[in-house]
């Protein structure tokens, strides 16, 4: 491939120390989890953004977690149409073939993805309504929250609710899996709904009792 490059120097240099202290302090741990393959406990969806540490936040080891992340960490519906479905077969081979026992959708604050759901939703992006925009028609997911939320008059609130709104959109979806909604009820599969303020640092979990998301 001729547009490939080597590594930028730095991610080298950041590699080098890794294999030299971590790796080589637990390399007994990283062969036996190539040996004996992986079989984390829980699947996070969470965002792409650069500012959401999933294992960090957690403090989670080297093959603890399973972890698919895309745009405002949003699962669609479930569509067997034969068409490509990147998330839906994340969330198929974790549960099929892993078989986590928790599947925790992650939102948080700022996110880059439900803002831009929300000035597409407003009338205030209209690149995002071309049907060639990758981000609109991902976030068309999330489009019919948006009337949930529009009538909250400050726009970071605005934004608050639809972040979370977004995170109760996948849970809703989750379940329109037979396979997810199958172990469920069977009670070997609990889902989750988080929602991560980036500058506080602090989690909320979805209550469904009391239809909220309250500081863990």
């Amino acid at each position: 491939m001729e547009h490939a490059r080597p590594l930028p120097k730095y991610l080298v240099q950041r590699y080098q120390g890794w294999r030299a202290t971590t790796y080589s302090e637990n390399r007994a741990w990283y062969l036996q989890l190539a040996e004996q393959g992986q079989h984390p406990r829980a699947m996070v969806v969470s965002c792409c953004d650069s500012r959401v540490h999933v294992t960090s936040i957690f403090g989670a080891d080297t093959g603890e977690f399973f972890i698919h992340r895309n745009i405002a960490n949003l699962v669609p519906p479930y569509a067997p149409d034969g068409d490509h479905h990147g998330t839906s077969a994340a969330v198929e081979y974790a549960v099929r073939v892993l078989k986590v026992a928790h599947l925790i959708v992650l939102g948080h604050s700022s996110c880059g993805g439900v803002a831009g759901c929300m000035a597409m939703c407003e009338g205030r992006a209209p690149e995002l309504d071309e049907p060639g925009s990758f981000i609109g028609r991902w976030m068309d997911i999330l489009r019919p929250a948006h009337a949930g939320v529009a009538d909250i008059t400050s726009e970071a609130e605005r934004a608050l609710a639809l972040e979370q709104r977004a995170v109760l959109v996948s849970l809703e979806n989750l379940m329109t899996f037979p396979f997810v909604r199958e172990r469920v009820e069977a009670q070997t599969l609990t889902l989750h709904g988080l929602w991560h303020d980036v500058g506080e640092g602090q989690l909320y979990c979805y209550f469904p009792e009391g239809l909220s998301f309250e500081q863990v």
